[in-house]
């Protein structure tokens, strides 16, 4: 085991923590704030619905395989250096985005932003390994959600505000600024939490092992088609919204902010709910709730019912089911990998966005002028990470819980 799961966490821990989760909500910062956009962004530069919504799918491609690349140095050079170079890139590739003089180029330059961003995924999650375990990481995680829930709130919001006065390039100029702020803010915040070379010396031996744990995979694929089945929503809700429903690009963000409320008190319940319920166990409940209530947008969208606020009620019932899901599958994805988190940072990440970036794409190949692809790619998500954790239990049912670190 690696010696540093011994650490207590260091002084400035809120300061740390607030860094942290700021850095994790660079990827729904990316993400959303442009959402209000897309449908000005198709007539900007003369391109169809389904070709923009491919920027989100490019965008989840480069977290994916950024977070493949960047796992494993942050395990040999350490968290920090990493992330200052991963956050440069962000930079550039945000201000790639804004100059971006075609469609195909804004989806080529989605991808470079989103390769930089990745490490800014990776790091805080190797960090909290670092520092906790068990149910404590799970914690942790839940209360960085408190700081990523902000950024779906107000990210649609102020691209919305930001479209009103000037144009979507504005955006990504935007963006370029908050990473800029962010790598001043890593430099003076963040400590070292891992020494440099303190990750394996094989990473293929290592990537087998998590690849033949199935107390890594179970977790990290069912947590990632949950993660596919909200970036489904993601994909298609704003031409769902704004082209289907009429509603107003600066009102958007109302609808996709009261989502994020609901996915930040999931997750604050969540930290209350581990106390008096098992992490596997506390994962399998999520898990069900979140195909319970998937198949109800799926109804929605398919038959229509309640129009705009039928779907929006259900929508609300199920966004927020990922603020259970996700703090718990990372912490007993990452449990049994302190000495390589990095690397298992890494996949656990990759193996979401993948399955954020198929779920998107699927989204687009899908569409119809409808609501349904979005349902439909949504449902098939949540139902695939229900399986997962059946799967789980049925492999796992023998095995006791795991003990937290010394």
């Amino acid at each position: 085991m690696n010696p540093l799961t011994k650490k207590s966490p260091p002084s400035g821990t809120l300061s740390m923590e607030l860094l942290l989760g700021t850095l994790t909500a660079f990827a729904p910062l990316s993400i959303d704030m442009y959402l209000p956009a897309l449908p000005r962004i198709a007539e900007d530069l003369h391109s169809s619905a389904s070709v923009i919504q491919l920027t989100l799918a490019s965008c989840f491609a480069g977290l994916a395989l950024g977070q493949l690349f960047t796992g494993p140095l942050i395990d040999r050079f350490g968290r920090t250096r990493p992330l200052y170079v991963g956050l440069a890139v962000y930079v550039l590739g945000s201000l790639g985005c804004a100059l971006a003089p075609s469609a195909t180029a804004l989806v080529a330059m989605r991808f470079f932003q989103a390769l930089g961003g990745a490490v800014a995924l990776v790091a805080p999650r190797a960090v909290v390994r670092d520092l906790w375990s068990g149910a404590d990481a799970a914690r942790t995680m839940s209360r960085l959600m408190l700081v990523v829930g902000v950024a779906p709130v107000l990210a649609p919001l102020l691209g919305g505000w930001v479209l009103q006065y000037t144009s979507w390039r504005a955006i990504f100029v935007l963006l370029a600024g908050i990473g800029g702020v962010a790598l001043v803010a890593t430099v003076r915040v963040l400590p070292e939490t891992a020494p440099a070379h303190s990750g394996p010396r094989s990473v293929r031996s290592q990537l087998g092992a998590l690849l033949k744990d199935a107390d890594f995979v179970g977790p990290a694929l069912a947590g990632g088609f949950a993660y596919a089945g909200m970036f489904a929503y993601i994909a298609g809700s704003p031409f769902v919204f704004i082209t289907l429903h009429g509603v107003p690009e600066q009102d958007f963000g109302w609808f996709f902010g009261a989502n994020a409320v609901g996915l930040v008190a999931m997750a604050q319940l969540n930290r209350k709910l581990l106390g008096v319920i098992p992490l596997h166990r506390m994962l399998r409940l999520a898990l069900t709730w979140c195909w319970l209530t998937a198949l109800g947008v799926f109804a929605v969208t398919w038959s229509g019912a309640g129009g705009l606020w039928g779907l929006a009620a259900a929508l609300f019932l199920f966004v927020p089911t990922i603020g259970l899901v996700g703090p718990n599958s990372v912490a007993i994805a990452l449990e049994r990998h302190a000495a390589h988190a990095g690397l298992a940072s890494a996949l656990l990440g990759a193996l979401q966005f993948a399955a954020a970036a198929t779920a998107s794409w699927a989204v687009s190949a899908l569409d119809d002028g409808t609501a349904r692809p979005m349902g439909g790619v949504l449902a098939a998500a949540a139902t695939l990470a229900w399986l997962c954790a059946f799967l789980r239990h049925r492999s796992g049912a023998a095995k006791p819980e795991p003990t937290m670190a010394a």
